[in-house]
């Protein structure tokens, strides 16, 4: 089982930027499909961003698609979430999960697909 360590988080201003990592523990993680998410205090878990095992397609919801990237670097055996123009609404903790595709073209988007998750980072967007 792989295992997944979240890096990155931080304090922000309104409208800045951040970057986060998550790195893998095995080579293999190139096989993995991966997701990044984000939970609120008194929140569910949300889909913030997923992207195929082969890196081809890429999903985002609504509420960041034009803000946040997703990619992954498959030599470093990590996976990254740029996010641009960050409001107060952003705040929350941020996870990494994976989950081993044989399909190479498939996304997962919801937390029951997937069945490997990282400790989280927090990410605080101040006003």
């Amino acid at each position: 089982q792989v295992q997944l360590v979240e890096s990155g988080g931080g304090l922000v201003q309104a409208g800045g930027s951040l970057r986060l990592s998550c790195a893998a523990s095995r080579r293999t993680f190139g096989n993995y499909a991966v997701g990044w998410f984000r939970q609120a205090p008194g929140k569910e878990r949300d889909i913030v961003a997923a992207i195929s095992r082969n890196g081809a397609r890429t999903y985002y919801p609504d509420s960041v698609r034009g803000r946040f990237t997703i990619s992954r670097d498959d030599v470093k055996n990590t996976a990254y979430l740029q996010m641009n123009s960050l409001p107060p609404e952003d705040t929350a903790v941020y996870y990494c999960a994976a989950r081993f595709q044989y399909n190479a073209d498939l996304m997962l988007s919801t937390t029951k697909e997937y069945d490997t998750w990282g400790q989280g980072t927090q990410v605080t967007v101040s006003s």
